[in-house]
């Protein structure tokens, strides 16, 4: 059965820094591509990150935010600097870019 779990969000200013690790079970990680997805208040769900065999970003996410996985551990990252206050969601980790199969999220709030 394929879980995943995420953490690491939190309250943050404008600016500051998080970081985002989905635990994955019931598959390897390092066998098919990963996504991270958000939902921000009253808006859809909106793909923001890939990584396979390369790494893709939405362009609003470009140059801040950075997607990592650790094969031993299982675990996808989600690196987040310069957080603005537009990336506030609650941010999941899928296993495709729809977000179809995705953890319970852990929420991000940016502001001051």
């Amino acid at each position: 059965e394929v879980q995943l779990v995420e953490s690491g969000g939190g309250l943050v200013q404008p600016g500051g820094s998080l970081r985002l690790s989905c635990a994955a079970s019931g598959f390897s990680v390092s066998s098919r591509w990963m996504y991270w997805v958000r939902q921000a208040p009253g808006k859809r769900l909106e793909w923001v990150s890939s990584i396979g065999t390369f790494t893709v970003y939405t362009d609003s996410v470009k140059g801040r935010f950075t997607i990592s996985r650790d094969n031993a551990n299982n675990t996808v990252y989600l690196q987040m600097n310069s957080l603005q206050s537009e990336d506030t969601a609650l941010y999941y980790c899928a296993t495709d870019a729809a977000g179809r199969t995705r953890g319970q999220g852990t929420q991000v709030t940016v502001s001051s």
